[in-house]
């Protein structure tokens, strides 16, 4: 029986749209770039096409060739005694999944909660003056031991499942027809009215001005790198699933090229509709850069919500915000659950099966992260550094596999745009010696936290600790070597 595939260039486009583009972009980015300004972004784009961009050509061309799920995909590619790895890829991504849905369920919280701020007598400003704890106490609300969030993160997994299980026609295609072109125009709406706030321009002055002594700080260049494969997906098998439904005549270059490049166009767009507000609303410029360089978390949950309270029309201004996130994290979500529902379906499960075998373990492993932030932000930790361990060992793979060869034969084949066989050759091997760098860098430095706790024991559940992140690598390692066998005749031979 044919696998199913996008009915064209752009299904498949917007779909690696819909997979990159998501809260990393209007969270995590604007916090980022605040931090560091320009020299940030001159180091996010230059990982973009080293790191990031080769790694997504080597996913995209082992999903086109072997067309199954990441754990099948990566063990044709890589041969039997190397199934691990692809085990290890998909419960890295799995690990971000089950902890990523709870931002979809806690913008869709932000969203409700921006709509009934139209509707109230007082308005947040009022809110605020009256109580200026009140937006903090409203997000340790929801994401600390609060049953409407989970109940409302149920509702998120349902609706996944429900287009999904349509498939990727009917619904993944659909779903981001819709979703990828309304993220776009919210955020330029967005773009638009803080530029025209007075001091809105020296937001994005700041944004993009170079700081030159900042490169000697090794934890910018973690920072950029971790970033680029967050948000454009780079080592995280999605792509890999997602073009296992390509055509076979796809061109796997331009394609890449177009998703990173839209990746990053909604990140800078996201910087510019909040870095410029920053400006516009604080009381001086050393007041806003202050702010911005302390690298506040809050900056999306807490901080926006006041800026435009104090921006005429802000409620709606707001609603609409919250409403880009909610887009932006859902139409993340649904390529991550289509990785875990794709994995299950090389097992000969049948659809129904599969779908309340995925909605099951989305609700139980989510569950922890939806009910204790300290829990999200350990996964959040522990699989976000392990998106290297897994860039890490596609790259391997791929350097196990003639480089150079792999590209004429997969990656150049039906392309019109090809890159030069050198450039990806030696970004392969050079990323290899980078990536083993970074893990060395992070286990070996206290970027993170001590090892032991203050009594001395292994610190295992440390919210940033190395010694958790190590323990549950470890875990997963195990696991997928103990049955490297079994992952190999149930994913392959079967």
């Amino acid at each position: 029986m044919s696998k199913e595939q996008f009915s064209n260039r752009w299904g498949i486009v917007l779909a690696a749209l819909g997979m990159a583009i998501g809260a990393g972009n209007l969270w995590r980015f604007p916090r980022l770039a605040g931090q560091y300004g320009g020299s940030f972004i001159l180091l996010w784009i230059l990982f973009l096409f080293i790191w990031s961009i080769p790694l997504l050509l080597s996913e995209f061309a082992i999903g086109k060739k072997f067309k199954s799920g990441v754990v099948g995909s990566f063990a044709k590619f890589a041969g039997k005694r190397y199934t691990w790895m692809g085990f290890f890829i998909t419960v890295c991504t799995l690990g971000i999944a089950f902890y990523y849905s709870i931002v979809t369920a806690w913008s869709f919280r932000y969203l409700t909660f921006s709509i009934g701020n139209i509707f109230k007598e007082a308005t947040l400003l009022e809110t605020l003056q009256a109580n200026p704890d009140y937006l903090t106490n409203f997000w340790n609300g929801i994401s600390n031991g609060d049953w409407t969030t989970v109940i409302v993160y149920v509702g998120v997994i349902f609706l996944a499942a429900f287009i999904l299980i349509r498939g990727v026609k009917n619904g993944l295609e659909k779903a981001n027809k819709l979703l990828i072109p309304s993220l776009f125009i919210l955020l330029v709406i967005i773009v638009f009215v803080s530029l025209n706030m007075e001091g809105g321009v020296r937001g994005l002055e700041y944004m993009f001005a170079i700081d030159w002594s900042l490169f000697g700080n090794p934890t910018i260049w973690i920072e950029a790198l971790s970033q680029s494969a967050w948000s454009t997906g780079a080592g995280w098998g999605l792509m890999m699933t997602l073009s296992a439904f390509s055509r076979d005549n796809e061109d796997v270059t331009l394609n890449t090229f177009i998703g990173a490049f839209g990746n990053n166009t909604a990140s800078l767009l996201s910087g510019m509709a909040i870095l410029p507000a920053v400006f516009a609303l604080a009381a001086s410029d050393t007041e806003a850069i202050s702010f911005l360089q302390s690298g506040n978390q809050a900056l999306t949950f807490t901080i926006i919500p006041m800026l435009f309270a104090n921006v005429p029309g802000g409620d709606y201004l707001s609603v609409l915000f919250f409403l880009a996130l909610f887009v932006a994290a859902f139409s993340s979500l649904l390529p991550m659950i289509e990785l875990f529902m794709q994995n299950v379906a090389d097992l000969n499960i049948s659809k129904n099966r599969t779908l309340v075998f995925v909605i099951v373990c989305f609700i139980a492993f989510g569950f922890p992260s939806a009910w204790s932030l300290d829990f999200f932000s350990n996964q959040d930790w522990v699989w976000g550094v392990g998106l290297i361990v897994t860039g890490l060992f596609i790259l391997i793979a791929v350097a196990m596999n003639n480089p150079a060869q792999f590209k004429e034969e997969t990656i150049d084949v039906g392309s019109d745009m090809i890159l030069p066989s050198s450039f990806f050759k030696y970004a392969i091997f050079a990323n290899i010696a980078v990536g083993f760098f970074l893990i060395y860098w992070w286990l070996s430095q206290d970027y993170s936290a001590q090892w032991f706790n203050e009594d001395g024991q292994w610190d295992l559940f440390g919210v940033y600790s190395n010694a958790s992140t190590i323990t549950q690598w470890g875990v997963v390692i195990l696991v997928g070597l103990a049955l490297n066998g079994y992952l190999y005749k149930k994913f392959v031979k079967s």
